[in-house]
């Protein structure tokens, strides 16, 4: 079977061009290997339309479950291959599974920075994390350190504050860089300790688990600062792995260049969300979602020969 359309990730710019393209009867796929995408980390939402507070990992449920009611089929696993024999698009998944299309939407997201400093992969799991949202608990009347100044990054403090004993929020940078409404909180609220212009150089502990972090400047006297646990949100990397093949063009920095439909270089593919170049550092959950919808419309149009898609 040769499906229309194939979308390869499942954050919100693929199940909303999933929504979108169920919406016009386009015969689709959704791959992805994390349903909902990157936004179940987050511990706070509160700009997207129409919910005030609301976690991402809620969010993201409410998203599947409608994608799910309008009847796509979902696939819960990765794409680890794509080749293309003339119009034709071929998949290969984890499970040697083979899809084919004649049209791809990729919404891959980003995938975690990683600071690449000694400790870090030693630690991973045993204080070292990339999820506030999933690893806060293990942290309570703890001390702990968060590296990043985005909105990530003082969020995440935030949310560790709500438990932890103390949070450093530690910035390469001043000031931050998240949005002044985080900044202002983060500043007024007491358990959370920022370290301005301060690089994390080592993750130190017992062999067990992390004990302090080595510092790149002398904080208060100490080169270490004694911490239980250390949450990393410094941003991603695109998840472009798949395209190289593929002759789509990628910018400066490793994102797919798009046009304002939305469509790459490459006749056929098309790219959304956090993946995509479309909205330069202005990467939010409001963007992804308006990408996935635009994305389906002009997948519609190139399917139907440049037809303006139905209302």
């Amino acid at each position: 079977m040769i499906h229309d359309l194939i979308i390869i990730g499942a954050g919100p710019a693929g199940l909303t061009a999933s929504l979108y393209a169920s919406r016009y009867q386009i015969p689709h796929l959704l791959i992805g290997s994390q349903l909902g995408g990157a936004i179940v980390w987050a511990a706070m939402v509160e700009n997207y339309p129409g919910f005030e507070l609301i976690t991402g990992a809620d969010l993201a449920q409410k998203m599947i479950e409608q994608v799910k009611k309008f009847g796509a089929e979902i696939k819960n696993t990765s794409v680890l291959e794509i080749k293309q024999k003339e119009n034709i698009f071929e998949l290969k998944t984890e499970n040697d599974e083979i899809y084919e299309a004649k049209t791809l939407i990729f919404a891959t997201g980003t995938q975690r920075q990683k600071l690449n400093i000694p400790g870090e992969a030693e630690y991973l799991g045993r204080g070292v994390s990339y999820c506030a949202t999933c690893d806060a608990t293990f942290f309570k009347e703890k001390i702990v350190a968060v590296v990043g100044g985005s909105n990530a990054a003082v969020t995440s403090a935030l949310h560790l504050a709500a438990l932890a004993q103390k949070v450093y929020l530690i910035y390469r940078k001043k000031p931050l860089r998240a949005d002044p409404i985080w900044q202002e909180r983060a500043q007024k609220n007491s358990k959370v300790e920022i370290i301005y212009e301060t690089n994390v150089k080592e993750v130190l502990g017992d062999n067990q688990k992390v004990t302090s972090l080595k510092l790149d400047k002398v904080y208060q006297g100490n080169e270490q600062l004694k911490v239980d646990g250390l949450f990393i949100e410094i941003g991603g990397q695109p998840g472009t792995e798949l395209v190289k093949n593929l002759s789509v063009e990628l910018d400066g920095e490793g994102y797919i260049k798009v046009k304002p439909d939305m469509s790459t270089n490459t006749p056929g593919i098309f790219a959304a969300g956090d993946v995509a170049n479309a909205f330069g550092e202005f990467r939010q959950i409001v963007t992804a979602t308006s990408e996935g919808a635009l994305a389906a419309n002009s997948v519609y149009q190139f399917l139907k020969g440049g037809k303006k898609c139905p209302d």
